[in-house]
């Protein structure tokens, strides 16, 4: 998935729900969305006292499903190199999100961004920060809390030690190329051919 396209969402509304929601937050408080910036990520850190974020955080949050996400990983000399992280069970879970609903002139817009803590010991080597991955026990936390403290103790780094952090093509860097073997884990030192992608 790449930004402004939709990801499958449990908002704290409806959460018996799956809902699609676009991927790049738009305030409601905004006037242009053409002209406002649409974060994709924000920092857990700072999500609650943040403008563009305090009121999804307090009012707002959902659960991104997901299979797995991409990191890309400074090298020395070259292009990135981008990684495929998912579990290794190969089993859906959930990122911590906000959600907004944007409404003007008859336009409406629905949109999401995902929080990110710092890296946990695996995906350290790989770049210094990572998105927020709930546990199961900490899903309804998320959605259903009051307390603003209770909600932090949930957006910490990811804690189990089962992630699979795959090589993948330079090919993922283009959203034109949607197809399954983008994201096969490859070496990272024979990718010949895909300079065209980073």
């Amino acid at each position: 998935m790449a930004p402004g396209e939709d990801l499958a969402v449990v908002r704290n509304d409806e959460p018996e729900a799956i809902d699609q929601l676009e991927w790049g937050l738009l305030p409601h408080w905004a006037e242009d969305p053409q002209e406002s910036s649409r974060p994709i990520n924000a920092r857990s850190e700072t999500a609650a006292e943040k403008p563009m974020f305090r009121d999804a955080f307090e009012k707002r949050r959902c659960l991104v499903l997901s299979s797995g996400f991409y990191e890309w990983q400074e090298q020395i000399g070259a292009s990135k190199q981008p990684y495929r992280i998912c579990l290794e069970d190969g089993e859906p879970f959930a990122f911590a999100g906000l959600w907004e609903h944007w409404e003007q002139g008859g336009t409406t817009k629905n949109t999401v961004t995902i929080l990110t803590t710092d890296a946990n010991e695996q995906m350290a080597p790989i770049h210094d920060r990572m998105p927020v991955m709930l546990e199961p026990n900490e899903e309804e936390t998320w959605l259903g809390a009051d307390d603003e403290g209770e909600l932090e103790s949930v957006l910490d780094p990811y804690e189990g030690g089962d992630l699979r952090t795959d090589t993948i093509s330079r090919a993922v860097n283009s959203p034109d190329n949607d197809t399954p073997e983008i994201i096969e884990p490859v070496d990272s030192g024979e990718q010949s051919g895909l300079d065209e992608f980073a």
